[in-house]
C-alpha cells in the first residue's frame, strides 16, 4: 500500500522515527543503522516502506534503499523469522554482505546476528537459495517461451566460465530482486572483474543497478 514516505523528519528514537507528511506524523520502525544514516531532525527525508497489517497491530517499517527493503521481505518469507529479527539483521550486515552469505552458505555471518542460531541460519540459507533456483527456472522458462537469448556479452560469459565469483555475484543480486538480464547488462560495464572479490562485484553491481 505504501511504497515510500517522503516528508520532514520530526523525531529519531532508538528503533523508530516520526516523519511528518502534510501534518500527519507517521511512526516508522527502522534499524539503528538506518536511523543513523537517515538525516537530521527538520530535514526532508524519504524512506522505502513495508506496511504490515495484523488483527491487533498495524506497523510501518522503513528502509534507506530498495535493496534493504527487499532483504527485509526475503527474511520475512523464511519460516520462523519475524520483523524484529529481520530489522536486527539489517543493523548488522548490508544487503551485499547478506546475499553473499546466502550464496556462499556462510553460516558464521548469519549466526552473528542477535536471535539467529545455527538452525535458523541454515534454514535461511536453504529457503533463500531455493528461492533463487525457482526464480532462475521461471526466467529460463520465460526465455524459452519468448524464444529470446540472454543479453550476456561474450566477455561476461567468459568471466563466468573463468571465475565462479561472477556467477556467485549474479546469483546474489538475484536474491535482491533484480532479474538476470539486468544484472548481466550491469556486469558488462565492470571492466576489472578479475581483480574484484565477490562482495566488491555485488556492491559495484548494486551501484550500477540503482542508477
Amino acid at each position: 500500500m505504501l511504497a515510500y514516505i517522503k516528508g520532514t523528519l520530526e523525531q529519531k528514537m532508538t528503533d523508530y522515527v516520526v516523519i511528518d507528511v502534510g501534518g500527519l506524523g507517521y511512526k516508522v520502525y527502522m534499524s539503528s543503522i538506518s536511523i543513523e544514516k537517515l538525516g537530521n531532525i527538520g530535514e526532508q527525508v524519504k524512506v522505502h516502506t513495508y506496511y504490515r497489517v495484523r488483527e491487533d497491530d498495524i506497523s510501518i517499517f522503513g528502509f534507506n534503499s530498495n535493496e534493504e527493503l527487499r532483504m527485509f521481505e526475503l527474511l520475512l518469507s523464511v519460516s520462523g523469522i519475524g520483523a524484529k529479527t529481520a530489522l536486527a539483521m539489517l543493523a548488522v550486515c548490508t544487503p551485499a554482505e547478506f546475499v553473499l552469505a546466502i550464496v556462499s552458505e556462510d553460516i558464521k555471518v548469519l549466526t552473528s546476528i542477535p536471535g539467529i542460531g545455527p538452525k535458523s541460519a541454515k534454514r535461511i540459507v536453504l529457503e533463500l537459495k531455493d528461492k533463487i533456483k525457482k526464480e532462475e527456472q521461471i526466467q529460463e522458462l520465460t526465455n524459452s517461451v519468448n524464444s529470446t537469448e540472454s543479453a550476456m556479452t561474450s566477455k561476461v560469459k567468459e568471466a563466468i566460465a573463468k571465475d565462479n565469483k561472477v556467477s556467485e555475484a549474479i546469483a546474489a543480486l538475484q536474491v535482491l530482486g533484480y532479474n538476470k538480464k539486468e544484472i548481466e547488462k550491469a556486469f558488462e560495464k565492470i571492466t576489472d572483474k578479475e581483480q574484484m572479490t565477490t562482495e566488491e562485484m555485488i556492491k559495484k553491481g548494486l551501484t550500477i543497478l540503482s542508477i
